[in-house]
């Protein structure tokens, strides 16, 4: 994790950012969420990163907004199994809140996530609002987080 930089996403990326799901598949994604993430990247994409580690890439993370709900929301993150438990989702995490804060319209920031990665939201200061037994899929609960901002 020397060179760690975080830049925009860009349409050839996708199939670096598909193989990323997949070394994440089934432990935090279950294989039906592939065909999901690539929908997202042709289709749902506004503000979306990438992380590269000396010029590979081993994380991604977006956001998307709801303006009318001044609401943004954390999307379809993910860190190369190599480099978790090393800050990078960390980085990554507070990199888009600080762009997320930039824009005065947005008052709320919330994270759609499972049971399994709550807790590393909770540590960035997110605060846990509610769950959904095997709404990803089965075994795959949502755990609906948020940040309000001052």
């Amino acid at each position: 994790m020397n060179d760690i930089n975080i830049r925009p996403y860009k349409e050839a990326d996708k199939e670096k950012l598909l193989h990323l799901i997949r070394l994440n598949t089934p432990q935090y994604f279950d294989p039906a969420e592939e065909g999901d993430f690539s929908d997202y990247l042709d289709n749902e994409l506004e503000t979306y990163f990438v992380v590269e580690d000396n010029g590979q890439i081993i994380g991604c993370g977006g956001i998307n907004y709801f303006p009318e709900e001044h609401t943004a929301r954390i999307s379809w993150d993910m860190i190369h199994p190599e480099a978790q438990g090393k800050g990078v989702g960390k980085r990554l995490t507070l990199h888009r809140i600080e762009e997320i804060k930039k824009r005065k319209d947005i008052k709320t920031i919330v994270v759609r996530t499972t049971q399994l990665v709550y807790p590393f939201y909770e540590k960035a200061g997110f605060t846990l609002e509610k769950t959904e037994p095997d709404f990803w899929a089965p075994g795959y609960d949502l755990y609906l987080l948020k940040i309000v901002l001052n």
